[in-house]
């Protein structure tokens, strides 16, 4: 074995992955379609691409005689890189087309849980119409979630109540999805949920499912839980891997049904392998699936990977070999705060192109861990893009140490446009979090 190993990705999700290979001693090569500086930094050799460009990404791990890929976005497995490197001999740590679809396909993911009574599950219904999903609304009694069928970046979702304040707003929304098709053309009526959300990701080897610490992600743009939704502006974990207001029963409920998840695509004929993302809410009956995700989280995956204390190559053997198990897989006892600095305006309009700068050493003198994101190099120059740039994280044995942690290893950024939401992780917004979930759990909310 010669643990050499592709990343397919360029984001602050891939720089952590490549950041735990690199630890365990693995070669790593790459395929980004933007320069990020941190995996390049850690890599023999990448390859700038588009990584849904399957015939090239697929030639160029061949041309570098890799054992095994780790594949960071959702995009690239809804295209079937996944299928086509395992066609050609080369393991992969993201699943098939085909198991994909927890994600890729909203409606799937119901269907999946309905048909094998995994348990979660909530009311909903898939509409390839505008019309008839308009004529639902009118007939229902209780608030929905709103959600284009297939992939929109984690940022498609709106909620009655809360983006979509009345049923007039959520028809014109519905009819916003269809115009323009955002997600394709579906759209899936979810019953609104109340409770707390959760994270819990996990490794699959198609039948064993190891559970990763639980992270809470902050996916409004700005202090407070206010602003337009984004693909998440930072996340927690605590050094128990539960979270404060999750009990262990209520995690191991949650890990059931990833369980239950994962042999129901095998029993579909399309068993999993790789990382399963299960967003939960956790509500007065127990944890329910908001969704399935196929892939990491981001930017959870950079609280979990920091403190994984084990050899993460041995765990992605094991996925690829069907030979996972738990004693493979160990975190510290330690709590995570990871906040992101994005360019002005992300979430409306971002600022791009603008140099940012970073003291990398002078952030790991500070106990923290930095992974670079949505940047680009260019002449030596380090520039903003689009979407969130350099992901920030503070480790420590409480959550309010590590959030100290991460404020103190923020200010080494530096850029002319730049912004963080700094409650992320900060003990009046867990409190919140907290008495929020035991008002859900009485029955007063």
């Amino acid at each position: 074995m010669n643990d050499k190993m592709l990343v397919v990705g360029g984001g602050g999700r891939e720089h952590a992955i490549a950041a735990a290979l690199s630890r365990s001693g693995a070669t790593i090569v790459a395929a980004m379609r933007n320069r990020n500086p941190g995996i390049a930094q850690l890599c023999h050799d990448h390859y700038l691409t588009k990584e849904t460009d399957v015939e090239k990404v697929v030639r160029y791990a061949l041309d570098q005689k890799v054992e095994m890929a780790f594949i960071g976005p959702e995009a690239p497995l809804e295209v079937g890189l996944a299928d086509a490197l395992e066609a050609e001999g080369i393991g992969c740590v993201g699943p098939s087309r085909a198991a994909a679809r927890v994600e890729t396909s909203k409606s799937f993911a119901r269907d999946v849980m309905e048909r094998h009574g995994v348990p979660g599950n909530i009311r909903y219904r898939h509409f390839e119409d505008a019309s008839e999903a308009k004529r639902y609304l009118k007939d229902i009694d209780f608030e929905v979630a709103v959600k284009p069928v297939g992939l929109t970046g984690g940022k498609g979702v709106k909620i009655q109540g809360e983006h979509l304040l009345t049923k007039s707003d959520v028809s014109e929304y519905i009819d916003e999805i269809f115009a323009k098709r955002i997600g394709g053309a579906g759209v899936v009526l979810e019953e609104r949920l109340e409770g707390e959300e959760f994270t819990l990701q996990a490794f699959c080897d198609g039948k064993n499912v190891v559970p990763m610490p639980l992270v809470q992600d902050h996916k409004r743009a700005y202090e407070g839980d206010r602003g337009p939704n984004t693909g998440g502006m930072g996340a927690y974990s605590a050094g128990d891997h539960l979270l404060p207001f999750v009990t262990a029963d209520d995690r191991d409920r949650a890990a059931h049904i990833v369980q239950r998840m994962a042999q129901a695509l095998a029993d579909e004929g399309c068993p999993y392998k790789g990382v399963i993302y299960g967003q939960f809410m956790l509500t007065r009956e127990g944890p329910k699936v908001i969704e399935f995700n196929a892939r990491f989280g981001d930017p959870e995956a950079m609280n979990v990977l920091t403190v994984l204390h084990s050899d993460l190559v041995r765990i992605c053997r094991g996925i690829c070999d069907g030979r996972l198990s738990r004693g493979m897989v160990d975190f510290q006892a330690k709590a995570t705060v990871c906040k992101y600095v994005v360019p002005q305006g992300y979430g409306t309009e971002p600022m791009a192109g603008l140099p940012i700068r970073v003291d990398d050493d002078a952030i790991a003198r500070l106990g923290a861990a930095c992974y670079y994101a949505n940047v680009d190099e260019v002449g030596g120059k380090i520039l903003t893009g689009t979407s969130r740039a350099v992901g920030v994280v503070g480790v420590a044995d409480t959550i309010e140490d590590a959030e100290r942690t991460c404020e103190a290893a923020l200010t080494p950024v530096e850029g002319d446009a730049i912004f963080v939401r700094h409650d992320i992780g900060k003990r009046e917004l867990v409190q919140r979090r907290v008495d929020h979930m035991r008002q859900v759990r009485e029955g007063r909310t």
